[in-house]
């Protein structure tokens, strides 16, 4: 595999420059909205305040496929990245959506989401080794590393993963890289859910190259990916129809026919083995059962009441439905949450109120 390097110089770097507007909005006590390429503005509660763009501060800064890192600052369009990743033969495993062409490296680490292979490879969080970050402060940190290994200390970078901007701005980012799979077969398999959920159950058990598996009500998708001799001999056990890989595609940035449904779209978090829920609405089921996508006019009290009993919670994707996107949290939660963004923002300026107002 050839070296892809590159120079630290390589894109913009506006570091400088955010540092001075960040100190500037501490100094006024100016809110601050956070926005790279505003592919994710739906996701969270709206923000009253004065946007600092990073879709400028852009750039590859070091890349090495023999070392299975890659770091970027955080406006690089997320295109560039996996570009850059394709010529290394290499991918960042947990099959970020984008939600557009806009996608920055900043904001998939901000939003936290992943894809279908997120329950056998990891989450967004999984794969961030460290981080480059302005604070509350008015101070440029820096926490992680650009190495695959345990890093003594509290893991910020983590925690970064999800936070929607509310603990600092990201101008930096590295993350872990896997080589491609060689081989790949997607199929489909008419059956019920309950059949399906108690199938991946069993599968769960075997050495099974599974790497996604979805369910729409009456169909079972599934993709096999490894090397081209367990993933042949599993697609023959297995059985089913061949589909077309750009399936997951559409699943991954809601291009399929069931996010079309004008009702609000909520994600249940729950158990992969929870048996089928019982709400009004069409469901689409995920992640091998972990994710159920729902399409509903239920109210969110009832929604979020159903995701509890199943010790899971429910996100609205559709803005404007209810008042806080998010599952509300148990008052010890909320005050570890608004401990931390007093102690990274004590003056509150990035992205107040995004994910809940109290934080």
């Amino acid at each position: 595999m050839s070296t892809v390097l590159f120079d630290p110089a390589h894109g913009s770097d506006r570091s400088a420059d955010l540092l001075a507007r960040v100190q500037q909005a501490i100094a006024e006590r100016t809110p601050l909205f956070i926005r790279g390429g505003a592919s994710k503005t739906f996701y969270g509660r709206p923000v009253d305040a004065q946007p600092l763009d990073l879709a400028g501060h852009t750039g590859i800064v070091s890349y090495d496929p023999t070392e299975l890192v890659i770091t970027a600052r955080a406006g690089t369009p997320l295109r560039e990245l996996q570009a850059a990743l394709e010529r290394g033969g290499q991918m960042l495993a947990c099959e970020v959506p984008c939600f557009g062409d806009n996608a920055t490296v900043g904001g998939i680490l901000a939003a936290g989401l992943s894809g279908p292979r997120r329950p056998w490879a990891g989450s967004v969080r999984d794969f961030v080794l460290g981080t480059r970050m302005i604070s509350g402060l008015g101070t440029h940190l820096r926490f992680g590393g650009e190495v695959m290994k345990n890093v003594a200390g509290y893991d910020l970078s983590r925690l970064l993963a999800g936070s929607l901007g509310c603990l600092g701005v990201i101008t930096e980012a590295s993350f872990k890289v896997l080589p491609k799979y060689r081989c790949r077969v997607s199929l489909r398999q008419a059956m019920p859910l309950q059949m399906a959920l108690d199938k991946l159950g069993e599968w769960g058990q075997q050495p099974i190259p599974l790497t996604a598996a979805s369910h729409d009500g009456s169909t079972l998708y599934l993709r096999l990916e490894g090397n081209e001799g367990s993933v042949r001999a599993a697609a023959e056990r297995l059985g089913g129809d061949a589909l077309d890989d750009s399936y997951w595609d559409d699943l991954r940035e809601q291009r399929l026919a069931f996010f079309d449904d004008p009702r609000p779209l909520w994600r249940l978090s729950v158990p992969a083995l929870t048996a089928p829920l019982a709400i009004e609405g069409e469901q689409l089921v995920d992640w091998g059962g972990a994710q159920r996508w729902l399409k509903s006019s239920a109210d969110a009290d009832s929604i979020r009441q159903l995701a509890a009993a199943a010790n899971g919670h429910a996100t609205c994707f559709t803005p404007g439905v209810v008042d806080s996107p998010f599952q509300p949290l148990a008052a010890p939660i909320l005050r570890f949450h608004q401990t931390l963004k007093r102690n990274l923002d004590p003056q509150g300026i990035f992205n107040p109120g995004r994910q809940y107002a109290d934080v």
